[in-house]
């Protein structure tokens, strides 16, 4: 399949272009600047100059290519992940996977493009009893930076299955951890834990959904080729946040976490923070399983210490 990638310079962008390759299909990145161009090239996918904020410059870009199928992974996330660069970051991220993603659909319909795999959340579902499955709803009525987090994705995923020329796949992924993202020992968080700078928030009750990079990416690859729909990509074992943040400072050799309480937490992490630690709900990955052959390998730093039921 000829594949167009927006977003090709992610975390996910490396990983994702490699399998892609690996299966026999050829791969091209809208990215904006020579320096990118370079970097995918590299990579072994042919760049194209564009900005997916344009619609003119995404249709250009479509109909070059002529693509068998379009994986939207746009994001514009910073580099330290912090309450306060995340909250200077999110109006911009919003607007790059709002912007981007109508004007892929748009270029999609206007060459007859069919299969749109767009980038998801498997980790802003609204709290309740055990893992979500693909059918819960997400967190629109959470704190302030969830919300609004969550109502975008709800967007995104209901135009692209308006859309009824376009078979669309929604990849609900969990937490990115690995190479390339803040949740490594040589990233962000490690070096936060480090600093003693991420707390266990209460009791630390709220149930994360972590993904290896690597894994989401395979399966990004399989969603070229399986039903329509909406499926989790998450770990097997969702965990609570005293339980995995816990493990990942053994594993970065960094201080046990300080404990501190949620009106504590409110003046230093904000709302978002308080409710990641304590009201996150995890997902299930039983469809993706079932469906997607999806085999995710456990969530390295637990080291058998997950909560498997989350209760």
């Amino acid at each position: 399949m000829r594949v167009l990638l927006a977003g090709a310079t992610g975390a996910i962008g490396r990983p994702l272009i490699r399998g892609l390759r690996e299966h026999g299909h050829s791969v091209f990145g809208l990215v904006r600047s020579p320096e990118s161009k370079r970097m995918l090239t590299e990579m072994g996918a042919e760049a194209l100059i564009g900005n997916a904020l344009d619609g003119p410059s995404v249709r250009t870009a479509i109909a070059r290519v002529r693509p068998d199928a379009v994986i939207n992974e746009l994001t514009s996330l910073p580099r330290h992940y912090t309450p306060a660069e995340m909250k200077a970051a999110a109006e911009r991220d919003s607007s790059v996977r709002r912007e981007g993603h109508v004007n892929l659909l748009a270029g999609m319909r206007e060459r007859g493009v069919r299969r749109y795999v767009l980038q998801s959340s498997g980790f802003w579902y609204a709290p309740g009893p055990g893992l979500a499955d693909e059918s819960s709803p997400l967190a629109v009525d959470a704190s302030p930076g969830v919300a609004a987090g969550s109502r975008t994705y709800v967007e995104l995923e209901s135009t692209a299955f308006r859309a009824s020329e376009i078979d669309c796949v929604a990849m609900r992924y969990g937490f990115f951890y690995g190479p390339g993202t803040w949740y490594t020992n040589a990233g962000d968080m490690g070096e936060q834990v480090r600093r003693l700078q991420v707390p266990i928030i209460g009791a630390g009750q709220g149930v994360a959904s972590f993904v290896h990079i690597e894994d989401a990416a395979s399966a990004t690859v399989t969603a070229l080729a399986c039903a329509p729909g909406v499926y989790n990509i998450v770990d097997d074992h969702p965990s609570q946040q005293r339980v995995w943040l816990s493990a990942f400072a053994r594993a970065c050799g960094a201080p046990v976490p300080l404990q501190i309480t949620e009106q504590e937490a409110l003046a230093t992490s904000g709302a978002d923070g308080v409710y990641y630690a304590t009201r996150l709900r995890g997902a299930s990955n039983e469809k993706a399983r079932d469906e997607l052959n999806f085999r995710p390998r456990p969530l390295e730093w637990l080291q058998g210490r997950a909560v498997p039921n989350a209760k």
